[in-house]
């Protein structure tokens, strides 16, 4: 618990300073705020293809000259990588909390230098720098209760029944029955870790986002569509500034 206190205040910390700093205002060529999208989903609730259809539909809106959106998911491990300058090995310590406390201690206690917790604050700087930039999706990670404070993010939570779930992780993933199965109850049980170890929430609960859509009963491509207009219009209510004008 102290340690996810630790946490919480660092990630305050920074937040902090960014916002104190100007930062998050980053513009469109029409002067309009650029938004940030958080994605939590259960296992095989179709984040990553709810993703794409929502971006196709903002990128399909979006002004002339206006920056594209990017996805963050397994590749955001290789960012967190690359802005902290860490070796590639550690990635292998970067999932969503499949390392067991007694794995943390004895990292400790022979003084491995990148611990869990060092790994996950490095993760939040990332997430918090990636929302500066703004037109990004960040999927897992707590990024919603990482950026719950910007007024321009919108935070999702895709849920849907086990049994559609497995059958999308089949599809997807091209897994057997069984390796589906595993493959969620392992995942359901690491994001779940993950989100109450370090930032000490519940991801079920319901108040960490705007948006629980459950994808048994919304198809992907319609639940992206209601993710980026429900985005559209928060960030429609942001007051806009006057793109600059460029000298001949």
């Amino acid at each position: 618990m102290k340690g996810s206190m630790a946490l919480n205040a660092y990630v305050d910390l920074i937040n902090s300073q960014w916002m104190k700093a100007g930062s998050y205002e980053r513009r469109g060529p029409d002067g309009s705020r650029l938004g940030v999208v958080t994605i939590s989903r259960q296992a095989g609730s179709g984040a990553h293809v709810v993703a794409e259809a929502m971006v196709a539909k903002l990128q399909a809106a979006a002004p002339k000259g206006a920056s594209p959106w990017t996805i963050f998911d397994k590749n955001l491990v290789e960012k967190v990588l690359e802005d902290h300058d860490l070796p590639a090995r550690l990635a292998a310590s970067m999932p969503e909390d499949r390392r067991s406390e007694m794995t943390d201690t004895l990292d400790s206690l022979f003084g491995q230098k990148a611990t869990s917790w060092a790994l996950v604050k490095k993760t939040a700087e990332t997430i918090l720098h990636l929302a500066e930039m703004g037109n990004v999706v960040i999927i897992g990670r707590g990024a919603n209760l990482i950026t719950a404070d910007l007024d321009n993010a919108i935070h999702v939570r895709l849920v849907g029944s086990p049994e559609r779930r497995i059958e999308h992780l089949m599809d997807y993933r091209h897994q057997s029955l069984a390796e589906a199965q595993e493959y969620a109850r392992t995942e359901e049980l690491g994001r779940a870790r993950y989100v109450k170890k370090y930032y000490s929430a519940d991801i079920e609960d319901p108040l960490l986002y705007d948006l629980v859509i459950n994808t048994d009963r919304v198809p992907y491509e319609e639940a992206g569509g209601l993710i980026a207009d429900a985005l559209s219009a928060r960030l429609a209510h942001l007051p806009a500034k006057k793109p600059p004008v460029l000298m001949a």
